[in-house]
């Protein structure tokens, strides 16, 4: 925390909750009297830079979106025109963040809302920028929210413009987000360099695993031809063998519903294959119903191992977790494929770290067929190449594995709790500053170039972008 931060001498208190006390010399205004509704229409595709908002991340081009949420759409002249310093934020997500100052001219789907600044001789949009990132605000704006699910309800223009704002004078607005500037830049320097050193972590834990599963341990190992050109050499005694060869393969059809007369279990989702190595009784399991028959298809055994095989992007396909120890009344839910090694000569773990290298997961990028979403076919997993030391080898090298990755994960998670504990500073200081629970007016920083670069994580769920078809409105 920054010493030189004192309160305010005098307060009032504010009846928005989110502001809660604010300095005694600052006012409370409402939406409407700082930003007025943009509605300029893209007619005759005026704007073709098409512009959508992300959330946590703000206004950004839709180029630079990525594989998130819908495509927008063809029809780009009833989208509406957004200008440079427009505050824009989506009707339908602005209650979990998707709101942001537009660094860009462009255009938008109707369901974003453009409020423009009214005067710019009294308000700053950047100190209102800052305002609106607060988490505190978005909670505050669920009692304007229509709609059964809280994290897409739509807030009617009217009722938003009647959101109180703090006001405080022109010159200290502009004080908080000199400071603003100054300290966020310096912790969003902090953050992306320890994102980068996780990502060297994962690299040098990738590494690890597609040297030891494709050349072993031993460093100068005689090697062979394994007779696939795309493969390369392989060490001497070890082989190549089909997937279909060594083991069983189920493809699990069980979905999520619960039924009468059939019986009680727990399922293993997509949602826990994709997020954990290792699949423990300590999951969280979510609780359906299955049919004996699918009890005994797709109940998970120790040693089990199952890959995701559909998915939006082709790189989630094929991504494995280990089932580590005896699961009570567990089964392998939709969209998972249950890879059951049946042979005395081979270690199921050693043949889960194959499905982590590259090469698994490449021969999967090849067979991986779609356009918005991919899948792998029974056949695809039946063809996989793996190769295959001697059992000895795989204990070692099953072994080596676990023990490096253990470590990297360790080293990760403790870079990954100072990026949280910084990134919750980040949020409490700003809110903080801008509703006045500290006074940043005499304290001196030095001039920040506009537009920090901002290193806020994408939340889990990406952000789902609702097009307005026309007529609906």
């Amino acid at each position: 925390m920054d010493s030189r931060l004192k309160p305010y001498e005098d307060y009032f208190e504010s009846e928005a909750n989110y502001i809660g006390k604010y300095p005694a010399h600052w006012e409370i205004t409402k939406l409407r009297f700082v930003f007025e509704e943009r509605k300029e229409k893209n007619i005759d595709k005026k704007e073709r830079n098409i512009l959508s908002v992300m959330r946590n991340k703000g206004v950004v081009p839709y180029s630079e979106k990525g594989n998130v949420g819908n495509k927008h759409s063809e029809d780009i002249e009833r989208y509406n025109l957004v200008y440079k310093d427009d505050i824009v934020m989506n009707s339908m997500n602005v209650i979990i963040g998707s709101v942001g100052r537009s660094k860009y001219n462009g255009a938008l789907s109707p369901v974003y809302y453009v409020l423009k600044n009214r005067n710019y001789e009294d308000f700053n949009v950047r100190y209102y920028e800052n305002v609106f990132r607060m988490t505190s605000l978005q909670r505050e704006l669920t009692k304007y929210g229509k709609g059964i699910l809280a994290h897409r309800m739509r807030i009617p223009i009217e009722l938003l413009k009647n959101l109180e704002l703090p006001l405080p004078p022109k010159e200290e607005q502009d004080q908080i987000v000199r400071y603003l500037d100054s300290k966020l830049s310096k912790i969003n320097k902090f953050i992306k360099t320890r994102k980068k050193q996780i990502e060297l972590l994962k690299e040098l834990k990738q590494a690890i695993i597609n040297e030891a599963v494709t050349k072993g341990l031993e460093p100068n190992v005689k090697m062979k031809t394994s007779g696939i050109e795309w493969l390369g050499d392989i060490p001497e005694g070890w082989e190549v063998r089909r997937l279909s060869q060594i083991s069983k393969i189920v493809l699990s059809g069980l979905d999520k519903k619960s039924y009468e007369n059939q019986k009680n279990v727990r399922l293993c989702n997509y949602v826990d294959v994709y997020k954990n190595n290792y699949i423990t009784n300590d999951l969280d399991f979510m609780v359906a119903t299955a049919t004996d028959n699918e009890i005994q298809n797709y109940t998970l055994l120790h040693g089990d191992i199952i890959i995701t095989k559909d998915s939006e992007s082709w790189d989630d396909i094929g991504v494995p977790a280990y089932v580590d120890e005896e699961l009570i009344n567990v089964l392998c839910g939709y969209h998972l494929a249950i890879i059951r090694v049946n042979s005395p000569n081979l270690i199921s773990e050693f043949i889960y770290n194959a499905f982590l290298s590259d090469y698994v997961a490449n021969q999967y990028k090849v067979k991986a067929k779609g356009v918005t979403r991919f899948g792998l076919s029974y056949q695809h997993i039946h063809d996989t190449n793996i190769i295959i030391p001697p059992k000895e080898q795989q204990l070692e090298i099953a072994s080596y594995i676990k023990a490096k990755s253990c470590d990297i994960d360790i080293t990760i998670q403790k870079i990954q709790k100072e990026i949280d504990l910084i990134a919750e500073y980040r949020t409490t200081l700003i809110s903080d500053v801008v509703t006045g629970k500290v006074d940043v007016r005499h304290i001196e920083v030095e001039d920040t170039i506009e537009g920090i670069e901002e290193d806020f994580e994408d939340l889990e769920e990406g952000d789902i972008e609702e097009e307005i078809k026309m007529g609906e409105e």
